[in-house]
């Protein structure tokens, strides 16, 4: 009775006039009352989309993965176009709010142009998160778009990890690529992963890091340099349709927050651990190898993408 106290008496009246019985206009009343009180994050999802090239719908050469490619413009385009489809997907699973980040190279692919313009947009490769920027606990859903497999995989196209400096990342013993180590600082938040694109080899990566995870793949990879591509318009759909289950179905977990994160990182050449080695907390257990632990995993994302991001060995 406290809530029906608080409805204005003339509008209670006005509904008994209507010849709505008083019994129905009670229970009109609360449940209206009730709706309008939820707040607003309640009513809809948030979702994070990180966005990679390698893994997008038709690219499939060099030329297309850098600005000094031939064909770079032309992959904007693609890598948009699969962008939007997730923003869509994303929408029709229940979404009210989505923020993409540009994940790729120097992370400034995406033109504000080209996105969906219901999506917000993280652009810029200066971040201390990376293809992870902006992520927190807020979220109700994460989705990879345009993935790749990790580094030194024996069939994946553009096969690498980070900037392509890292030969292996173990983090906690696990060996991972750009997709488990995200998908570990997902965890830590407590956000699932709910989808991933890409081609078949980082799917099927990924989905042995995240069980359940929803796995669109746009392409076949062959070998490490050769792909079977799919229709444009049909991995599209695939990709909107993959989202938006994903999303709808999506129900946030635990945080998995473990005591210690032990990272271990096995380099291309020498000169990047013995550079790291400057920094007492970092053990160079093998000429091309250092070893470091840190109690959270953002704190250990951190510094794994300083490791392979900003140390210039030239």
């Amino acid at each position: 009775m406290r809530l029906i106290t608080r409805i204005p008496g003339a509008f209670f009246v006005t509904l008994v006039r209507s010849r709505v019985t008083p019994f129905v206009a009670i229970v009109w009343l609360v449940v209206s009352f009730v709706l309008a009180s939820v707040p607003a994050s309640a009513q809809g999802k948030k979702v994070y989309i990180s966005v990679d090239l390698e893994g997008i719908s038709g690219v499939n050469g060099d030329d297309q993965t850098g600005p000094g490619g031939a064909e770079y413009g032309r992959a904007r385009k693609l890598m948009a176009e699969d962008a939007n489809a997730a923003i869509r997907g994303a929408f029709e699973g229940g979404a009210t709010d989505v923020l993409v980040n540009d994940s790729h190279g120097g992370q400034r692919n995406l033109l504000p142009e080209d996105l969906d313009p219901r999506a917000r947009l993280i652009s810029h490769s200066f971040k201390r998160y990376g293809m992870m920027e902006g992520l927190d606990d807020s979220f109700d859903a994460i989705v990879f778009v345009g993935y790749h497999a990790k580094a030194d995989a024996p069939r994946g196209l553009f096969a690498h990890t980070g900037s392509g400096v890292v030969r292996d990342l173990q983090v906690n013993g696990r060996s991972v690529g750009e997709g488990g180590m995200n998908a570990a600082l997902a965890a830590w938040y407590g956000v699932p992963v709910v989808a991933i694109t890409g081609d078949d080899a980082a799917v099927e990566e990924v989905k042995g890091v995240v069980p359940g995870i929803r796995g669109v793949a746009v392409k076949r990879a062959i070998n490490i340099r050769a792909v079977e591509l799919r229709p444009l318009a049909e991995a599209r759909r695939d990709i909107q349709a993959g989202v938006r289950d994903g999303v709808q179905s999506a129900k946030k977990p635990a945080r998995e927050r473990l005591n210690t994160y032990q990272v271990r990182m096995q380099f291309r050449n020498f000169t990047i651990p013995e550079v790291a080695s400057a920094f007492s907390e970092m053990t160079q257990v093998a000429p091309d190898t250092v070893q470091f632990s840190r109690p959270t995993m953002p704190e250990a994302y951190r510094l794994i993408r300083v490791l392979y991001r900003f140390i210039n060995t030239d």
